[in-house]
């Protein structure tokens, strides 16, 4: 079974166009979204709108929760108030009351593996699940979930660390980032893991492809350049940071 995840859209229609039709010749059995569908470009309403259309399994993100948050006036508007003036109603209601968490459960080898789905970490949903975060800390959240592999995003980092765990081996994978990237390459990431019953928490038994696809920055970041968003989220989009 080979199900993608994918996560920090950020309202990015571009990225998303492009990660759709990269599933496409991927031929996924099953997608999932990690959150933060909106904020720092102009079209929230309508990657959230794809999203729902195609009725894809997805969790809260930061700035998906910061829509909680009541209207305050700004003088000088900033990301998040410009998202909450984007986002309609009923997308508004859509992305607050999404889940923080998801668990998929399988079994290989005639074992449980399960996998636990988040958007920054088990502690937090804006936590920073960084490739050398305290492997003490990591293994504390896993055996808190039951969980084989824990999925992040938030970052816009992409990894994939295994660590020991007595006999056996945890995962880590932080799937990067669609609408965002920060790692120095603009292209589109996004995670993809193949399962089937050969899989075990093994350190090489996992198998984890990390996919990158150009898309349209320059589309993205004029629509940013000719908003009222802050033009250094259209050179971030250029240069990944």
């Amino acid at each position: 079974m080979k199900i993608a995840f994918f996560s920090d859209i950020h309202a990015n229609l571009p990225a998303l166009e492009a990660f759709f039709k990269d599933t496409e010749t991927e031929q996924v059995d099953a997608i999932y979204c990690l959150g933060d569908l909106v904020g720092y470009n102009v079209w929230p309403n309508e990657v959230v709108n794809e999203i729902r259309r195609r009725h894809i399994p997805t969790i809260m993100g930061n700035h998906d929760e910061a829509l909680l948050k009541p209207i305050e006036h700004e003088e000088k508007p900033s990301n998040k108030g410009l998202t909450r003036a984007l986002v309609s109603a009923a997308n508004r209601d859509y992305l607050i009351n999404l889940p923080r968490h998801l668990k998929l459960s399988f079994n290989t080898q005639n074992k449980p593996f399960n996998l636990f789905i988040t958007h920054g970490s088990v502690k937090a949903i804006n936590d920073y699940m960084v490739v050398n975060y305290p492997e003490k800390d990591v293994l504390k959240m896993l055996h808190a979930q039951d969980a084989d592999v824990l999925l992040c995003g938030h970052t816009h980092k992409p990894f994939h660390r295994v660590i020991k765990d007595k006999e056996t081996f945890k995962h880590v994978i932080n799937i990067g980032s669609v609408g965002k990237p920060k790692d120095g390459d603009s292209r589109i990431c996004y995670a993809i893991l193949e399962l089937n019953q050969t899989t075990s928490p093994n350190s090489n038994a996992l198998k984890v492809t990390f996919k990158r696809a150009e898309y349209d920055v320059e589309k993205a970041a004029k629509a940013v350049e000719n908003s009222a968003f802050d033009s250094a989220y259209a050179t971030a989009l250029r240069l990944a940071k």
